[in-house]
This record gives structure tokens, C-alpha cells and sequence, in this order.
């Protein structure tokens, strides 16, 4: 039996999860880190929360007797794929990082690329009033204290304080279409969009409705890849090297 820890939570891991399930004589773990109260859940066994750092996932990896890890968490998740990095290292394990390629800008946006949330926070005042906030629920603190700025904040679970004191929460969870956020940025007069590079297709629909109204874009860069570990953009190459570094798949 073949045994793989799927670390995700996004589209990607599930669609990974399934595929594998599907495979005879191998078993998968999908670990979730149990920050969205209602997640998605794929198929096959879930580990929910934590693991207690890299020493916890170490052990974890051993007393599960894992074979080989895949980090197909978010692409910000910076904490889980260090901490995936050092307990692999640790147990000799096999780590594979499945990341969806990132956005690229085309004709008519108007992109303007930030090392960070707090830089994001910095630029703001001079492009708009009115923003479009869509980095996840937990950034609200990093913009508590621009209070020249209205905030449309929309995020799947509330958000805690401390948050902008001008500030509107929208609770939804994507896919989102073209023409629903054309209706809602101009419903909220909305002057400027905040988010993170997290690629996809679930969430574009802000950029190209940001584009057609020509408002300018702040998007904050995803961290790098680590140095030295193997990383794919899709499912379908995850699979095949699996294949190629476990024999996964593979007849007899």
C-alpha cells in the first residue's frame, strides 16, 4: 500500500485526492488546516487542523508511515509548505509542490504589483477611496488603520477584529462571474481592487471586471518557491510524477 499526504484545502488538492483514491493499493491523507468553518471536503480520508510545526508533522509522517508528501496547499500558505520542507527533510521523505501557475497581466490592466500586504495598505490612499478588498479575512488588520478608506471586504468566514473602522463585509465563496462582479463594483462604487496572486480560475472574474471598468489593481506576490524542491502547476503532472518517483499507477 502506497501511502500519500495530500497537504491542501484548495481546488487542486481535491482533484489530486480523487484521482488518487481511484488508484488500487494506494491510500491518501488530505490535511486541512481548518481556518474556513465549512470547507469543501474531498474525497478519502481528512485530516483536519494542525500538526504542531515541523517536528509534529515529522512525527506524524512516521507514526502514518507516509511514503511521500505533496504540498498542494494555497499558494500564500507559506507556514505549512516550510513546515512541510523541514519534517520531509527530517524523514528522508519525498516532497512534491503542486502550485497553479499565477496571474498574468494583458492588454488594458492596470496591475499594480506589491511585495506585500502592508505595501499594499501603503499604496492605497493614493489610487482610491473606495476598495474592493479580496485578501482573505485574516489581512483585515493589516488596513485597521486607514481611515481615509472605505473597505468592501469579502471573505467565506467573518472576519475578527481588529478591521477598518469603514468597512463592509460580504460573505460568498466563489466561483464568481464577469457579470456579477461588473454589478458589484458598481453597486459599491468600488475605485480600486486589493488582492493576492493565488491564480486560478475561480476568482479572475474581479480582474477582468476591473479591467472593463479601468480601475487599478494592487496585487501582492506570492512567496517563492523553495529552492530545490520539485514543484508542477497542474494535477495531471503531479500524477505523472508520482508515477515516475513511486511507481504510483504503475501496473504489477
Amino acid at each position: 500500500m502506497l501511502n500519500i499526504l495530500v497537504l491542501g484545502g484548495t481546488d487542486e488538492a481535491r482533484r489530486l485526492a480523487a484521482a488518487l483514491v481511484a488508484r488500487p493499493g494506494t491510500h491518501v491523507v488530505s490535511s486541512l488546516a481548518g481556518r474556513v468553518r465549512d470547507p469543501k471536503l474531498p474525497v478519502g480520508e481528512v485530516h483536519e487542523g494542525g500538526f504542531g510545526g515541523p517536528d509534529g508533522l515529522a512525527a506524524w509522517l512516521a507514526e502514518r508511515r507516509v511514503d511521500v508528501v505533496v504540498d498542494a496547499t494555497h499558494p500564500f500558505a507559506a507556514r505549512m509548505t516550510a513546515s512541510a520542507v523541514e519534517a520531509t527533510g527530517r524523514t528522508g521523505l519525498p516532497l512534491l509542490i503542486l502550485r497553479r501557475p499565477g496571474w498574468r497581466q494583458g492588454p488594458g490592466d492596470d496591475w499594480r504589483w506589491v511585495p506585500s500586504l502592508a505595501a499594499a495598505a501603503e499604496l492605497l490612499p493614493s489610487l482610491g477611496e473606495r476598495v474592493f478588498l479580496t485578501t482573505g479575512r485574516r489581512s483585515l488588520p493589516v488596513f485597521a488603520g486607514l481611515d481615509g478608506q472605505w473597505f468592501l471586504a469579502r471573505s467565506v468566514d467573518p472576519p475578527e477584529p481588529p478591521a477598518p473602522r469603514r468597512l463592509e463585509v460580504l460573505l460568498s465563496r466563489g466561483p464568481f462571474t464577469v457579470e456579477g462582479e461588473l454589478a458589484l463594483m458598481r453597486e459599491h462604487r468600488v475605485e480600486v481592487l486589493v488582492t493576492k496572486d493565488s491564480g486560478g480560475e475561480m476568482t479572475t472574474a474581479k480582474l477582468v471586471a476591473a479591467r472593463e471598468l479601468g480601475l487599478p489593481v494592487v496585487i501582492v506576490r506570492r512567496p517563492a518557491l523553495r529552492a530545490g524542491v520539485p514543484a508542477v502547476v497542474t494535477v495531471e503532472a503531479a500524477l505523472a510524477w508520482l508515477d515516475s518517483a513511486t511507481g504510483a499507477g504503475t501496473p504489477g
